[in-house]
């Protein structure tokens, strides 16, 4: 059978130490099996343990192969689409379930890097910055609506503050959540799992699911191997492919490309990023970085609509890079890598049920580290009978991209070029 390593990125290469994990063979019962063992499944996993359940993961590749062990390792808070979409799409009443619950997939890592005493280099602290009059704005739009919502760890930043504590001179000002933050996302997600295993879960890597048997008892088979279960709960997201055509057709891989320095040494890191935040910018296809805990920065960006991996990624960053960091013009670049995150139109997440058994969560769009952690519970809750925050996700309404998947990704570029020229113009 193929044997599928990690990427080549700077957090394999600085990844924890983890046992063997042997691929399925043969026949085996459970109450859940998981496709898939990123954070989505990883987090239904351990809340399903921690409430009884006997539960299989079958991953394609290792844990964290695809977007939980690639991404830039920020904790954000909220939705690809703030709360303020999703009330004007379905209303005060499920918009005020969904707005709560936009903060709490933060808590959640939190709570499980304290638990298990996973080592993956948590830091507190996330930054909101704004490179126009209009993007300041929006981000005071944005403190009211999540204050809103009961988050008041907050805080405004003038032109003057922002310097503090970042060292780049494009940005006008922007805002501080301190419940935001960054971790090494690969060791995250290897913590997770050893926690899964910890309380009786099994995680088969090496182990693509195939094809799923449906019916009153589900089937998903491997290539050597098949799990009987009560409940599938499919959390492949944007490495799922085809295997269950009705979620392909609402959904579209996309790649973010990202780059990571040499070691900058105390001094240099220290000037760039004082408190050792992480940053974002606020345009439509936004640049974002952070420094690790040995002093490299981790810069990342841009998007490849259909997942595509480009040819030269440090041709496609660094440019970006310089332009808010011109210091670090003779830095080296010693990682370059690309991941897929999977996108649907209307930019939330996508939940639901096909039959009786087959749970799914996909389509963070973006937003997946802290969202993928609430989605766990969520899936959860639902298996255990308790739908309700289930169901406000489940009655999001979505729709097929424009012109079918042939299309999807020629539209969806154009429709990226046009915001992208709208921040360039500042409107």
């Amino acid at each position: 059978m193929a044997n599928t390593p990690y990427p080549q990125s700077y957090y394999a290469a600085s990844a924890n130490p983890v046992p063997p994990r042997p691929a399925l063979q043969g026949e085996v019962e459970t109450d859940v099996c998981i496709i898939g063992a990123g954070y989505t499944g990883l987090s239904s996993a351990l809340f399903l343990l921690e409430n009884g359940f006997k539960v299989s993961i079958v991953e394609a590749a290792k844990v964290g192969f695809g977007a939980s062990g690639r991404n830039g390792g920020q904790i954000v808070n909220s939705y690809s689409r703030d709360i303020d979409v999703i009330e004007r799409t379905v209303g005060p009443k499920q918009a005020q379930l969904l707005g709560h619950m936009a903060f709490e997939g933060g808590r959640i890592i939190r709570e499980r890097v304290a638990k298990y005493n996973i080592q993956c280099d948590l830091k507190d602290g996330g930054v909101f910055a704004a490179l126009t009059s209009k993007q300041m704005g929006h981000l005071e739009s944005q403190k009211r609506l999540w204050e809103r919502f009961g988050h008041n760890q907050l805080e405004l930043m003038d032109q003057k503050r922002i310097r503090e504590v970042v060292a780049c001179d494009s940005y006008i000002g922007g805002m501080l959540d301190m419940s935001g933050g960054h971790i090494h996302p690969l060791n995250l997600a290897l913590g997770e799992a050893a926690a899964v295993e910890s309380l009786g879960g099994i995680i088969y890597e090496q182990t693509p699911a195939v094809r799923i048997e449906r019916g009153a008892n589900p089937v998903v088979h491997t290539p050597q191997g098949k799990v009987r279960a009560k409940f599938i709960i499919v959390a492949g997201n944007a490495y799922l492919g085809n295997l269950v055509p009705e979620l392909a057709a609402k959904s579209m891989p996309c790649g973010t490309q990202v780059i990571t320095t040499e070691p900058l040494g105390d001094e240099l890191a220290r000037t760039l990023l004082p408190q050792d935040y992480c940053v974002e910018d606020c345009n439509y296809l936004l640049d974002y970085y952070r420094l690790t805990s040995d002093k490299r920065l981790i810069f990342g960006g841009g998007v490849v609509y259909g997942a595509r991996d480009p040819a030269n990624i440090e041709a496609i960053i660094r440019p970006k890079m310089l332009k808010a960091f011109p210091q670090l013009k003779n830095v080296k670049i010693d990682y370059a890598w690309t991941g897929n995150f999977l996108l649907t139109l209307s930019r939330l997440p996508q939940v639901g049920r096909i039959g009786d058994n087959i749970y799914y969560s996909q389509g963070c769009s973006g937003h997946g580290v802290t969202y993928t952690h609430l989605a766990g519970k969520v899936l959860a809750e639902a298996l255990r009978g308790q739908a309700e925050r289930f169901d406000a996700f489940a009655g999001l309404p979505h729709y097929p991209f424009p012109g079918g998947q042939m299309l999807r990704v020629p539209f969806s570029a154009i429709g990226a070029w046009y915001y992208s020229l709208r921040d360039r113009l500042g409107f």
